[in-house]
């Protein structure tokens, strides 16, 4: 059950929009789970500041996950990460945040896991 949500401080086609989730999915085995309940959000034309100056190109990416991960699993898939939103959006690596937040209660369909 996780969710991937990003602010981006560019403009993203839908073309895009569909690469970066389509390169979520596969990228999210690095945290044990699958695409299938798999949900990204993407919000772009962004503002975002770090250390008191506003970002050109930059993104915050929270990823929810319902359970948890070892450290180097949310390792690798901060790497993966990085690697999608520089490489379809032109964002570097070192102005991308990526944080996780490992839920222990997650309710979907009108029940809790």
């Amino acid at each position: 059950m996780p969710f991937i949500d990003s602010k981006v401080t560019v403009s993203v086609t839908e073309e895009q929009k569909e690469k970066i989730k389509s390169e979520l999915g596969k990228a999210i085995t690095t945290l044990h789970k699958t695409e299938t309940y798999l949900m990204v959000g993407i919000e772009d034309d962004y503002d975002l500041w770090m250390a008191g100056n506003k970002i050109d190109k930059g993104a915050y990416v929270s990823v929810s996950l319902f359970g948890n991960a070892s450290a180097s699993d949310y390792d690798n898939m901060t790497a993966k990460i990085c690697e999608i939103y520089e490489q379809e959006l032109g964002i570097p690596s070192n102005a991308i945040y990526v944080t996780y937040h490992p839920i222990a209660d997650w309710g979907w369909n009108g029940h809790n896991f």
